[in-house]
């Protein structure tokens, strides 16, 4: 009854056409067809619908059942209600979650069976820490499901199914990453960045960027949503707007001290826009990532300067408060990674980056000279 079809899509990509077909005397009385980006996924659901429609009434049943809400129809419904705050990683893997056979599922039929087949099937080609990662975004659709929209999805299938897939090992917390640049790393980036600002003027002031990054301890969404507006410069503080936490980052608001480096490359910004580094966080990423693969930077995330920034803290000789006020952690048990780290002092004292990107450009930067530019095409350009 079930055909697969092999179409290339307009990009160059393999789509495959899932068709169930059942006829009686010579007529078709039922036909159901789905689009999935991998063969297995595709046969997985042919059989499964298969199956219903050989149990007794199963075509009426398979009918019915097309008519209730499937768990892709909540996954829309949640990346519809959330738009852009739900960030641009969760929507991109919720809606991979949809090219497997749970995803066509009636939400009231879901068990925690079925969420741990999923568990296996996406651990067949990805690491534990990243299925990880899958399961709490799905889970958060299953936490709104029932009373936002009606929708019957169980909350304590899934609540059972996340403590199976840890007691089986097939999801595990990402560790945490100690990666900190060298100080000749940052040179050779921050030169890099510099030379090619010469040559190319309009390209964002990426040098600002790394230097704020690592003194202030922001996040790189943090960094491009900080408006002039948010900075108490006589208090020597910031306003976080929508800062990262579990279970809270919309309306979650935390003024967070700022290092005097990190005020002084405030400062060196021009006033052009409500924004006080107005790029987007892709090309800010983009920029660094293949700056790092150019000159054979090894396993260096722009992340990990929010982690040295924090380092730098702790080897001054700060409390976990002092950090944690600079840093924004809500709860000092994160920080206690940090408690080993002996104030060695600064070792970033005299250094000679921190003059030349806050004393320079801060008359000609072409940023201040376009103030009808968007902060997207001016955080596209290229590195």
């Amino acid at each position: 009854m079930g055909t697969i079809v092999e179409r290339k899509r307009a990009d160059g990509t393999i789509a495959y056409l899932a068709r169930v077909r059942v006829k009686k005397a010579g007529k078709v009385i039922f036909e159901e067809y789905e689009t999935f980006n991998r063969r297995k996924t595709a046969a997985a659901w042919i059989a499964k619908l298969e199956k219903e429609l050989k149990a007794p009434g199963g075509v009426e049943a398979v009918k019915a059942k097309d008519r209730a809400r499937t768990l892709g129809d909540a996954i829309d419904l949640y990346v519809q209600d959330q738009g852009d705050s739900i960030g641009r990683t969760k929507a991109q893997v919720l809606r991979s979650l949809k090219d497997y056979a749970i995803a066509d599922m009636a939400c009231e039929e879901i068990t925690s069976s079925d969420i741990y087949e999923l568990v296996k099937e996406l651990g067949a080609d990805k690491k534990p820490q990243t299925v990880n990662n899958y399961l709490s975004h799905l889970r958060a659709v299953f936490a709104v499901a029932r009373p936002a929209w009606g929708i019957p999805l169980d909350e304590g299938a899934m609540k059972d199914a996340v403590t199976v897939s840890k007691k089986m090992g097939a999801v595990r917390k990402s560790a945490s990453r100690d990666r900190r640049p060298t100080l000749d790393e940052l040179d050779r980036l921050l030169t890099h960045f510099e030379e090619r600002r010469r040559r190319v003027p309009q390209m964002l002031p990426m040098t600002k960027v790394v230097v704020f990054a690592l003194f202030s301890t922001r996040r790189l969404e943090e960094i491009t949503r900080i408006q002039w507006a948010d900075l108490e410069e006589q208090h020597t503080r910031i306003l976080v707007r929508d800062m990262k936490n579990p279970g809270e980052k919309i309306g979650n608001h935390v003024w967070c001290d700022l290092p005097e480096p990190a005020l002084r490359v405030i400062r060196s910004m021009p006033k052009a826009k409500p924004e006080i580094f107005p790029y987007s966080t892709d090309a800010i990423g983009a920029n660094f990532t293949r700056a790092c693969q150019q000159l054979g930077i090894e396993d260096l995330h722009f992340h990990d300067l929010r982690h040295e920034g924090v380092t730098r803290l702790f080897e001054m000789g700060n409390s976990i408060p002092h950090a944690a006020a600079v840093s924004g952690h809500r709860s000092w048990g994160s920080l206690k990674r940090y408690t080993h780290v002996r104030g060695t002092g600064d070792r970033y004292e005299g250094w000679s980056w921190l003059e030349r990107v806050c004393g320079a450009e801060t008359k000609k930067d072409p940023d201040a000279e376009a103030p009808g530019q968007t902060a997207t095409s001016r955080g596209g350009q290229g590195i």
